[in-house]
């Protein structure tokens, strides 16, 4: 097991599968809230399910909104367990507050060269830790 350390934004803990998106993710128009499926076109993550996933993305982009479409995935159960983000910004710091997912940003690796689709990944955002079982 590999342990990085970065900025814990939301507490929490979670472990699960990784899904990895090169691509910033706008929740608001780029996630089907009714599926927890990425939809937008020609993003690197198209058709790919976030649903119970450890979803790993530089940032979030896009409408306010996109806090209450985390929420609303995460009411549902369609929401990640956890995020890891470069740097997160508000919409996607808000969204996972108040869904109760933990989310770690500012890892101090290059998390897209140590983390890839399919590997099981340990988010701590109690303590800001990122783990990853290989």
């Amino acid at each position: 097991m590999i342990e990085y350390r970065g900025r814990s934004i939301s507490r929490g803990y979670a472990k699960g599968e990784a899904l990895v998106s090169r691509d910033p993710i706008s929740f608001f128009g780029g996630v089907d809230p009714e599926k927890g499926i990425i939809i937008e076109k020609g993003h690197c993550s198209e058709g790919k399910s976030i649903a119970g996933r450890i979803l790993i993305f530089p940032r979030g982009r896009g409408s306010t909104v996109g806090s209450y479409i985390l929420y609303r995935l995460a009411r549902r159960g369609l929401a990640p367990k956890g995020i890891i983000n470069l740097e997160s910004e508000p919409i996607v710091a808000v969204g996972a507050i108040i869904s109760g997912i933990p989310l770690v940003d500012k890892v101090n690796a290059d998390i897209f060269e140590v983390i890839s689709d399919g590997d099981i990944v340990i988010v701590d955002g109690d303590n800001g830790v990122v783990r990853c079982i290989k």
